[in-house]
C-alpha cells in the first residue's frame, strides 16, 4: 500500500439546543449582536454527566459501523481533544473499550483546534509506515465545560460534539500530504488554563492571523496535493467564526467549492468542528464521492495543519 483513504465517516451533538435568546437571558449580548460579530445562531450543550469519551464514542461508533470493518479490524485509535476531564485511560482508550475493539493502539491528541487534522495525518503517516492498517480518528469536545458564562466575548463561541473517520490503507493515496506547523511565541492568544481550567482568547490578535497568514498556508496544502483552488469540491475549515471562515475560503480562491458554515447552528466546538462539519456534508449528499475537499484546522498554540482528501 502507498496511501491511505478515508473509509466513512460518523458525528454526534448532544440534544440540548442553546439558542442566542437564552445566552442573552444570561449575560449582556444579544442574538443581533453574536450573529453580526461570529455569525453563530445556536449551540449544542452536553449534559452534566455526558462526558468526552461518551460523545467520542458514539460518533465513532457511526464511523465504524458505516466502514463495514469489524471491530477487531481496527488497529489505532486517536482522539483529538483539549477538554477530558481524565488523564488515564486516555479517551482513546476508554473508546476502544466501550466499541469493543481488540488490541489497538490508543492515543490522545491535543492540539485544541487543529487537533483532528493533526490526528488524521498521524494515522495517515502510520499506515503509510506500515505501523497499521485501519485506523478511528475522533474529533471531540465538551468546549462548553470550560466555558465561563460571565464573558460575552466568548461565552457566545462555544459548544459540544464529535465527529469521526474510518481510515484505512489504500494502493492511491486519497489523503494528500499535510501541511502543519505553529506560531509558538503567540500561543499566549488562545489559552484554557486555571483551575477550574477556563477558555479565553484574545480576540482581535487570532481573527488578524487567522485572516491574513492562513490563506497562503491553505493554498500550498492545495499544491502539495496537486489540486488547485478552483477545483476544490468543499473547502471545511476550523468552525471557529463566520468572520474568519468567510474571508479566509475567499482569498483562497476556491471559487467552486461548498464551504461548510456549520458554526451557525452548532457553534465553535474545537477538534471537533472539522470532522461534525464534514460528516454532516457528506451524511446529506452535497459532495460526491471522490471529489477532492480541503480541510484546514488552525487555533489554539496558533497552530495549523491541513490536507486535501478525496470524499468517501
Amino acid at each position: 500500500m502507498t496511501g491511505s483513504r478515508v473509509l466513512a465517516l460518523g458525528h454526534y451533538q448532544p440534544a440540548r439546543v442553546l439558542t442566542n435568546d437564552e445566552l442573552a437571558a444570561m449575560v449582556d449580548t444579544s442574538d443581533e449582536w453574536i450573529r453580526s460579530r461570529v455569525g453563530i445562531r445556536t449551540r449544542r450543550v452536553a449534559e452534566p454527566d455526558e462526558t468526552v469519551a461518551d460523545m467520542a464514542t458514539e460518533a465513532g461508533g457511526k464511523a465504524l459501523a458505516g466502514s463495514g470493518l469489524a471491530a477487531d479490524e481496527i488497529d489505532l485509535v486517536l482522539v483529538a481533544t483539549c477538554t477530558a476531564d481524565d488523564r488515564s485511560p486516555n479517551t482513546a482508550a476508554r473508546v476502544a473499550a466501550a466499541l469493543g475493539l481488540a488490541t489497538p493502539a490508543v492515543m490522545d491528541v491535543n492540539v485544541v483546534c487543529s487537533g483532528f487534522t493533526h490526528a488524521l495525518a498521524s494515522a495517515d503517516h502510520a499506515i503509510r509506515a506500515g505501523a497499521a492498517t485501519n485506523a478511528l480518528v475522533i474529533g471531540v469536545e465538551k468546549f462548553t465545560s470550560v466555558t465561563d458564562w460571565t464573558d460575552r466575548t466568548t461565552c457566545v463561541l462555544t459548544g459540544d460534539g464529535a465527529g469521526a473517520a474510518v481510515v484505512t490503507a489504500s494502493v492511491e493515496p486519497e489523503i494528500g500530504p499535510v501541511v502543519w506547523g505553529s506560531v509558538p511565541g503567540m500561543g499566549h492568544a488562545v489559552r484554557i488554563e486555571g483551575t477550574p481550567s477556563r477558555f479565553s482568547q484574545e480576540g482581535q490578535s487570532v481573527y488578524r492571523w487567522a485572516t491574513t497568514q492562513l490563506p497562503p498556508i491553505a493554498r500550498r496544502v492545495c499544491e502539495r496535493a496537486g489540486v488547485a483552488p478552483e477545483d476544490l469540491a468543499a473547502v471545511v475549515l476550523h468552525q471557529a467564526n463566520l468572520r474568519i471562515i468567510e474571508p479566509v475560503a475567499r482569498k483562497l480562491g476556491a471559487v467552486n467549492a461548498i464551504v461548510a458554515t456549520d458554526v451557525i447552528e452548532s457553534g465553535n466546538t474545537s477538534a471537533a468542528s472539522i470532522p461534525l462539519a464534514l460528516s454532516k456534508l457528506v451524511e446529506r449528499g452535497e459532495i460526491p464521492s471522490g471529489a477532492p475537499i480541503l480541510l484546514f484546522g488552525f487555533g489554539g498554540n496558533l497552530s495549523y495543519a491541513g490536507q486535501v482528501i478525496r470524499c468517501p
